[in-house]
């Protein structure tokens, strides 16, 4: 984000909000390209294995992270998160409507359909809740779900992607189950529905989110007329429907089974601040360890992940030593995240930023770095300076410091929606201004060809350097970064 002549006149007569002391630019020097192209060495070498999620290589890989952040004096841990397979079992689930004295069941091996979410633990009982017509995610915003079960009815009419996104409004409402009525008859209903569900993966303890199903809507018609439902109507409907049904009780009763569970972990190290308050605030570096394997029936199998995320993980670990030298400690305290699991699905900055150590309210800010050992000499991509007050601070620094020839770009591929695609998003969600520093993919991404001796790892340290006066800015700023209200409104969940 680019300064306006008025912001700029302003920041020529004010003072800077954090000056870099003598002592924290000397720690910046500890950062050096040898030490940038020893430590990718050590974590993108043959012995790792390519840093599955799980694997051995992965956590051989943390234990080194933690291993070097125990030597910079850091307070370090290990978050293990459980990775299991799980299959829905169709003739021990069911969805009972009940009202007036009338009662149906649709089981899962005929009339109902998983859909996503998350399968409850134990039975969910909850009055239901009418969706339909043409609503608008603003309007659904309006319809109180919580703890409700949601029946949603698809308009006759209208933009599937935009009833999609009066989904996504609705399933994170704090409702209890979000189930869409299908008007299909029962045969083609039946031959929809799988004889035997595919496993599916769950990182973590199932979150507070709402299973959702898909219900045909013959099943359950008795207990709809009782409650004096009708869905047509309400598919027809030329303006918003919502209606609570206090007389209609649903119960969804889901059984899975366990097929296998397994951990990974993520590698955290803490500098606590210097200031006695603003110790109580948290700036996070982050980038992830883990890569995609080995891919069988080549003659050199291994995916090494020099770039991505080696690169990434190599400069975390070279921010925590200059952060650790003597004068450098900020006002603020840092957290070094190392996640495992990003290429399975942000599997490790999901569980982190859901279970973080410290409120999540008190971190201010996360900086993100994954893939930044390639391409240009002198450019960084920053993405996600237009969404808080970060980008101007970084346009700031980047300024105040020619001598490391590194210039910091908007998004040079919006369309390829990379800010959703690496772990800083899941920092995002939460509310937590962020930074992802990104330098593209290349012909070597994702192939064993991504070695450790294609590293720029000069570039890289010139890289790391500014972000580490960035970081320095950040952390002994006086406020805490602000997200601009359009995009606070359009990401924070």
């Amino acid at each position: 984000m680019r300064c306006s002549t008025l912001l700029g006149l302003v920041l020529a007569v004010t003072p800077v909000a954090a000056q870099t002391t003598p002592s924290a630019s000397q720690a910046a020097a500890s950062i050096t390209a040898t030490d940038v192209a020893r430590r990718i060495g050590i974590i993108a070498d043959d012995s790792m294995m390519g840093r599955d999620t799980p694997s051995r290589g992965l956590d051989l890989t943390a234990e080194y992270v933690a291993d070097q952040f125990r030597r910079f004096g850091l307070k370090s841990s290990f978050q293990r998160y459980p990775i299991t397979r799980r299959r829905l079992e169709p003739g021990r689930s069911r969805l009972i409507f009940a009202a007036g004295g009338r009662q149906d069941t649709a089981n899962f091996s005929t009339a109902a359909r998983f859909g996503g979410g998350v399968v409850p633990g134990k039975p969910v009982r909850a009055s239901a809740v009418l969706v339909g017509g043409p609503h608008t995610a603003e309007s659904a915003a309006d319809v109180n779900v919580r703890d409700k079960v949601v029946l949603f009815v698809p308009p006759a009419k209208g933009d599937p992607a935009g009833y999609q996104q009066v989904l996504r409004v609705l399933f994170l409402g704090g409702s209890k189950a979000l189930v869409i009525m299908d008007d299909a008859d029962s045969a083609t209903f039946a031959g929809s529905v799988p004889k035997r569900y595919p496993e599916r993966t769950v990182v973590g303890m199932p979150a507070a989110q709402p299973v959702i199903v898909q219900l045909r809507s013959g099943a359950v018609k008795n207990a709809l007329a009782a409650a004096g439902v009708d869905l047509n109507a309400a598919r027809r409907a030329a303006s918003p429907v919502s209606r609570e049904l206090p007389s209609l009780q649903v119960a969804v009763d889901m059984a899975d089974t366990v097929t296998s569970s397994l951990t990974a972990p993520n590698t955290i190290g803490i500098l606590e601040g210097s200031d006695p308050k603003l110790k109580n605030e948290y700036v996070v570096y982050s980038a992830h360890m883990d890569h995609i394997g080995i891919t069988p029936g080549q003659a050199d199998s291994i995916n090494n992940g020099a770039d991505d995320d080696a690169s990434g993980t190599a400069g975390v670990v070279e921010l925590a030593e200059a952060f650790s030298r003597p004068g450098a400690r900020p006002k603020r305290s840092l957290i070094f995240l190392i996640v495992s699991g990003e290429e399975k699905g942000l599997w490790g900055s999901d569980y982190f930023a859901r279970n973080p150590p410290v409120p999540v309210k008190q971190i201010v800010a996360d900086i993100n770095i994954d893939m930044i050992g390639r391409n240009w000499a002198d450019t960084i991509v920053a993405i996600g300076k237009e969404h808080s007050d970060l980008g101007a601070t970084l346009e700031r620094v980047n300024k105040a410091h020619p001598e490391l020839r590194m210039n910091a770009i908007d998004d040079r591929w919006p369309e390829e929606r990379f800010y959703f695609r690496s772990d800083h998003y899941n920092f995002a969600r939460k509310g937590v201004p962020v930074l992802f520093f990104f330098n593209g993919v290349h012909q070597d991404y994702h192939e064993v060809s991504d070695s450790p001796d294609k590293i720029n790892s000069e570039k890289e340290a010139r890289i790391l350097k500014l972000l580490y006066f960035l970081g320095q800015d950040v952390t002994n700023a006086p406020k805490r970064p602000e997200w601009k209200p359009e995009s606070y409104r359009e990401i924070v969940e």
